[in-house]
């Protein structure tokens, strides 16, 4: 468990902010006292439903996880940002032996993970400058279970949790928090697509979730009944040996 980080009066940026869980968690960070939240979307203009909702709060900018280019300029107009979630990611419903199986996964590992990497390199220097503040990654319970159904998705979201802890020791450094999110079914489109509807749960779950963690100095989130299963047989291990000081990390 590390240092505790409160969001309130603090500027957060938040990827996906359109729609889903990242549009959640823009409004629970403005609910909870959030000073302005930059919506990263692909399309400004999908942002505007939460502008004329909360106002000069919420600053619409452009970010294209595809877009390498898109993430560095956002990172120069968003120069103020004290906390970056990065919530934006897709999903194919392929599985290893589907014909269509490589293309989805480098579709995938293009946005959950290329895109978590250069989303770090874009703004972990101005997070530093800025006082340190926090980086929070939202990944899944399919991270730590493969689910057959849409298994390059859960490869993909893996890759990017083994991403996510080696940021939490590089950040360290920099006074940096980091916080990896694992939600289960939740209530947004991505999971109507997976076919989770008739067990998903609010969105909410997650958004306020992450405001508790980020305030406890928590790494792991389990934000809902599923995810908290989960958690709960996986707390050993974390604490053990993706938390501890192995090889001289940590």
């Amino acid at each position: 468990m590390g240092k505790g980080y409160d969001i309130t009066g603090k500027v957060a940026l938040v990827t996906g902010a359109n729609r889903g869980i990242g549009r959640q968690i823009v409004e629970t960070f403005i609910d909870k006292g959030a000073a302005k939240v930059y919506a990263a979307v692909r399309a400004p203009a999908s942002a505007d439903a939460l502008t004329q909702a909360y106002g000069d709060k919420v600053v619409p900018v452009h970010i294209d996880l595809v877009d390498t280019e898109s993430i560095w300029e956002a990172a120069q107009s968003a120069s103020d940002v004290q906390v970056v979630v990065n919530n934006a990611g897709v999903l194919k419903m392929s599985r290893p032996l589907d014909p269509q199986a490589i293309d989805s996964i480098k579709y995938e590992m293009k946005i959950n993970v290329y895109g978590l990497i250069y989303m770090a390199q874009a703004f972990a220097g101005l997070l530093a400058r800025n006082g340190g503040g926090a980086f929070v990654q939202l990944n899944s319970v399919a991270s730590l279970k493969c689910f057959e159904d849409f298994s390059t998705y859960s490869a993909s979201k893996a890759a990017a949790y083994s991403i996510t802890q080696a940021l939490r020791e590089l950040l360290r450094e920099q006074g940096t928090a980091v916080l990896s999110v694992h939600p289960g079914p939740i209530d947004t489109d991505m999971g109507e697509a997976a076919g989770t509807t008739e067990v998903a749960e609010s969105p909410v779950l997650v958004a306020e979730g992450i405001v508790s963690a980020l305030k406890a100095g928590d790494f792991h989130l389990f934000p809902d009944s599923f995810a908290k299963q989960i958690g709960a047989a996986y707390r050993d291990f974390a604490q053990q040996v993706v938390e501890a000081e192995l090889m001289g990390g940590g």
